[in-house]
């Protein structure tokens, strides 16, 4: 794994919210959504050295760069999205890493990240979002404001929850959340809707006008219905 600094922001104490691609792409949606919403600007990027395919163009091939970009806004450094996810452990472990080094470089306290909840329970356009947190403490704040928790044990595996097990290991407080999704091969817009609306509420924040990612979710279930 490579790492570029382009610029040094001048940001204290920011909010992380750090995702890549997952499960109905809900790392990704939530992660562009945010960037384009906030108009952050990228300081840093992460590059691995390893590809894990290639693109054939008929004929001949490309070799695709698999980067993710460190991005901030005013209170927030956002990180993420992508086209995937490292294609190892080690490399997902430095990464996690970089991400928990640059958030104590610029003195942040909180960590969330997010993906999708995979259930067979009928959603009727309405998924809820779960959470999980780095402490029995956080998560009966959790439970006090109404909100979701994880309802099962299970193993939560890539970026998506590493990061909260590197949150923990140094003393940095995490939240996860997981919105319900049906089809994990499709984009999953409503599943994003709703983690956004969790967060705007556990941040105190305006986060956008969801009424894109509206559309686009109304689009993909009309093909389902054709």
């Amino acid at each position: 794994m490579e790492f570029s600094q382009e610029q040094e922001p001048d940001i204290n104490k920011p909010i992380v919210i750090a995702a890549m691609q997952d499960m109905g792409n809900v790392g990704n949606i939530v992660i562009n959504f945010i960037n384009n919403s906030l108009h952050s600007k990228k300081f840093r990027t992460a590059k691995s050295q390893f590809p894990t395919y290639v693109i054939d163009n008929g004929g001949y091939i490309d070799v695709p760069e698999e980067n993710w970009e460190y991005r901030f806004t005013d209170g927030l450094i956002i990180f993420g999205g992508g086209a995937g996810q490292p294609n190892n452990n080690q490399e997902l472990n430095v990464l996690c890493q970089d991400v928990i080094e640059v958030s104590k470089k610029y003195d942040s306290k909180f960590i969330y990240t997010l993906g999708g909840f995979h259930t067979p329970r009928p959603l009727n356009k309405n998924p809820r979002t779960y959470v999980t947190t780095t402490s029995k403490d956080l998560t009966k704040q959790m439970v006090d404001m109404g909100i979701n928790t994880t309802p099962q044990k299970s193993m939560i595996t890539g970026f998506n929850g590493l990061i909260l097990g590197f949150a923990k290991q140094n003393n940095i407080q995490g939240i996860g959340m997981y919105g319900e999704l049906n089809e994990p091969k499709v984009p999953q817009y409503r599943a994003a809707i709703s983690i956004i609306k969790t967060l705007e509420k556990l941040t105190y924040r305006k986060l956008g006008d969801t009424t894109s990612l509206e559309i686009n979710a109304q689009e993909i279930e009309k093909n389902f219905e054709n």
